[in-house]
């Protein structure tokens, strides 16, 4: 299922003019993320890839996002970035009881070419005893781009009143799975 994400209004972006995400569970317990950035690529900050690995601060600089949780519960925040770098978090409430989320597997490609930039992340979902199985979840796609100009916008599904805030419930707007 195929998602649009909305420029915050208050972050201005020459370089993306679209971004999309693919959601898929193809199969139980796995959940695929791809998100289609377009627009003029050569204008987006890049890092180079590196080794896949845990890194921390990813979303100060280009990352893709995804929240997963209950309403008015515990949440998960994982970061995916273009150097396949990412990060797992799990939240005991709104930005609050922040603890760093070991996970087993979790996979991302990317590919770039002239207009259109894809990352996919994959990640299986055994790593939750926090989310009941038989829950509705609730799922926010997001991403910060930032411009080889040094400056950032700031992609979601929905957001909030006022600032940027991926955290916020209002972000968190499609049901799952």
């Amino acid at each position: 299922m195929r998602q649009a994400l909305k420029l915050h209004p208050d972050s201005p972006c020459g370089a993306a003019t679209r971004i999309e995400v693919d959601v898929a569970l193809p199969h139980p317990g796995s959940l695929v993320l791809c998100y289609f950035v377009t627009g003029r690529i050569c204008d987006l900050r890049i890092p180079p890839i590196v080794t896949a690995a845990r890194a921390e601060e990813l979303w100060q600089h280009t990352c893709f996002e995804a929240f997963i949780g209950i309403p008015e519960a515990t949440y998960y925040e994982f970061n995916f970035a273009p150097s396949t770098q990412w990060a797992a978090y799990r939240f005991s409430g709104y930005r609050s009881g922040m603890c760093a989320e070991e996970i087993s597997a979790l996979e991302v490609e990317t590919q770039s070419r002239p207009e259109c930039y894809t990352l996919r992340a994959s990640l299986a979902l055994d790593w939750s005893s926090h989310l009941p199985r038989d829950a509705r979840w609730r799922l926010g796609l997001s991403a910060l781009i930032e411009e080889t100009s040094g400056r950032k916008s700031h992609w979601a599904l929905a957001h909030p009143p006022g600032k940027a805030d991926f955290h916020h419930s209002d972000c968190f707007a499609m049901n799952f799975p």
